[in-house]
């Protein structure tokens, strides 16, 4: 049986202006090329309310570490009251959008992700001593992986919100 170890769990607040297209695309290549994690996107919906728009994404990623490790996190993007908004910048008048977003995070760590401890009891015993006696810097050193990756995204989110927002 695969076991699940929650390693990383926040989120971020913005309110303001931004790009929504360039953002959505900053997110998305900024964890697979900057973290090389697989992405697929689980949910997208969209509600109109007048001229506002909300938006939920759900995206689910995982990268495998090692043979026994693998790196799974889940991103849910909320988009609140999303509307049209246009900004003067050097003289030249650019569609952007304005609103309020919420990104949350959590990273987990999967240990025997495909099951091949579990094929016996034999090797339910070996996999406890391997995780008992072999390996428990090595957890400790994938868990601290996951925790950075999360939270660099994070910041590299925040960090690109708030520049945009300043344009």
């Amino acid at each position: 049986m695969v076991e699940k170890d929650t390693v990383f769990s926040s989120k971020i607040r913005y309110n303001g202006i931004f790009s929504f297209t360039d953002f959505y695309n900053f997110c998305h290549a900024w964890l697979t090329e900057e973290t090389g994690l697989i992405l697929s996107e689980t949910k997208y919906s969209e509600k109109l309310t007048g001229d506002a728009k909300g938006i939920e994404i759900t995206w689910v990623c995982f990268k495998r570490m090692t043979d026994y490790f693998q790196f799974e996190t889940r991103v849910d993007f909320r988009i609140s009251n999303l509307t049209k908004a246009e900004i003067n910048q050097g003289g030249v008048k650019i569609q952007t959008n304005r609103g309020a977003v919420e990104i949350k995070m959590k990273g987990v760590l999967a240990r025997d992700y495909q099951g091949k401890f579990e094929m016996s009891a034999f090797r339910k015993f070996l996999r406890s001593v391997y995780e008992k006696w072999v390996i428990p810097s090595r957890v400790e050193e994938y868990q601290g992986k996951i925790a950075e990756e999360c939270d660099e995204f994070l910041n590299q989110a925040k960090a690109y919100l708030d520049l945009e927002g300043r344009k």
